[in-house]
């Protein structure tokens, strides 16, 4: 299952500057970890860290212009940050499985002339076979809609960032050079190359890349559309507003009989007051969740569940996904919730994100203490404000007292609310 090492986002919103994990060229740092919590107060930028990967996937599924738009987001000059004239920029650092070679995706959006987004620099790069060391090889380079992208596994072009003229480069580019090389000129510098050329199949890492980041789930689920009425139909998938609930409840239930129930128990002992759960067809074609409680014989409705114990069991539900998605991001999954099941859930989430078979990268941003007393130093970051107006970021591990306490018991939770873990 492919993972996230490191990530680096400049000038979006109060993200001015700010690395979590390992990089190409920070040996020494430790990647991140399968599960991993953002703590922090609030306005200090968890939200725009949530919505950095949000905006990522939104480009690659829309286009820059579409994405900076999109979710409410106001257009690029509302989302990089205050004050700054350089371009929005990623690096994304990460493995498609446990022993392949990472890989590095930088992203570089900018404004032209008339104020429109586009794309202004995109690089895929990999170290060659044994290359221990050194800038790696890119094998996708684009500026404003133009490059080269390298066929099949062949190792790419070695260029310096900073000096590399990548027009010159290509017209000074001979016939025989092109063997293994292809020319690329997109229509549209709003569109990511990646999107493009992650559809073709003699690109086989652009393409497993592209599917990586479409596969990711980010959670922007609400209760009430989750109480809706879809049209009774399996779903393999929930969706990210989670109102397909019922459907995936019905796949599970046709596809994994056997399983379903044992879902089912799994449930009920972590959701107080559930003992069984059904699907019924309503008479217009509507999907219906049934559920019976233990005290009662008649059943009640998702409808008439209360917003915490829906959110429950829609992650829970999440979490059994037969063929989980790579990389699932939740923004402050404690809404609503009884203090009590805060820790149950991290912990679900941690045993999921760390265990060996089918198990996704888990971020999370939370305000809760309760929610990181089943996290380790280690598994959690610090994001706080500046005087200067922006973020910066830390790893709890990164202090040396907190290891301490940590190791002698002390919940981290607990570290948080008496001041041990923030600065400020």
């Amino acid at each position: 299952m492919a993972k996230i090492e490191g990530i680096r986002i400049r000038n979006f919103r109060v993200l001015k500057d700010i690395i979590l994990g390992k990089l190409w060229n920070t040996k020494s740092i430790k990647p991140l970890t399968p599960m991993t919590a953002v703590i922090g107060k609030n306005g200090v930028g968890k939200s725009s860290l949530f919505d950095a990967f949000g905006f990522l996937a939104d480009c690659l599924k829309f286009g820059v212009e579409e994405a900076c738009d999109a979710r409410g987001r106001g257009g690029f000059q509302h989302i990089r940050s205050l004050g700054s004239k350089e371009p929005i920029q990623f690096e994304v650092y990460y493995r498609e499985e446990i022993k392949a070679r990472p890989i590095t995706y930088e992203l570089s959006i900018d404004i032209d002339d008339s104020g429109r987004p586009y794309v202004a620099r995109e690089r895929l790069r990999q170290r060659r076979s044994g290359q221990k060391r050194g800038q790696p090889f890119s094998f996708l380079i684009m500026e404003s809609g133009k490059g080269l992208a390298w066929n099949g596994e062949v190792e790419g072009l070695m260029e310096d960032q900073d000096m590399f003229d990548l027009d010159q480069f290509l017209m000074g580019l001979q016939a025989e050079e092109k063997s293994n090389k292809e020319l690329i000129e997109l229509q549209d510098k709003r569109k990511l190359g990646i999107a493009t050329l992650g559809a073709l199949k003699q690109h086989p890492r652009i393409a497993s890349f592209r599917q990586f980041i479409e596969g990711w789930y980010l959670s922007y689920f609400t209760p009430d559309a989750a109480r809706s009425l879809p049209l009774a139909g399996p779903q393999k998938h929930l969706n990210i507003h989670g109102d397909n609930l019922g459907n995936v409840v019905q796949f599970i239930e046709r596809e994994h009989p056997s399983k379903f129930k044992e879902i089912l128990a799994r449930i009920a002992e972590k959701v107080p007051g559930i003992d069984r759960i059904e699907t019924e067809r309503s008479p217009d074609g509507r999907l219906l969740l049934r559920f019976n409680d233990k005290g009662f014989d008649d059943p009640f409705y998702a409808q008439q569940m209360s917003d915490g114990t829906l959110k429950v069991f829609a992650y829970l539900i999440m979490l059994e996904d037969p063929s989980p998605p790579a990389f699932i991001c939740v923004e402050e999954p404690e809404n609503g919730l009884y203090h009590k099941l805060l820790e149950v859930l991290a912990t679900e989430f941690r045993a999921h994100a760390t265990g060996k078979r089918n198990s996704s990268q888990i971020f999370v941003t939370t305000h809760q203490p309760y929610f990181i007393d089943a996290l380790s130093p280690q598994e959690t970051w610090v994001l706080e404000k500046q005087d200067d107006g922006f973020a910066t970021i830390r790893r709890a591990s990164d202090d040396n007292i907190v290891n301490a306490m940590a190791e002698q018991g002390l919940p981290l939770g607990s570290l948080w609310y008496s001041d041990y873990l923030e600065r400020g």
